[in-house]
């Protein structure tokens, strides 16, 4: 089978692989997307190693370009260890 998008696929030879260091992605209180999600809508990315994590944090942390000027983002990213 082909796929469009490789990079979304999940690398079988590391699925088992331990990934304890975590990203949570909430909203804040009074967030209007709550209305949509629900006021205990979460999310969790998890990663390999520390270093791993702390990049996608940073990624996911900066103001990226497809954002228009008048938008502000609201995520709340919290670093995470299981």
């Amino acid at each position: 089978m082909s796929y469009c998008h490789k990079h979304n696929l999940v690398d079988q030879d590391s699925v088992l692989e331990a990934r304890k260091f975590g990203i949570r992605v909430e909203l804040p209180a009074g967030d209007t997307f709550n209305r949509m999600l629900g006021e205990s809508w979460e999310t969790l990315h998890w990663y390999r190693s520390e270093l791993e994590r702390d990049r996608a944090y940073d990624n996911m942390a900066k103001r990226h370009g497809y954002y228009r000027n008048t938008d502000s983002p609201t995520q709340v990213l919290t670093k995470i260890v299981r």
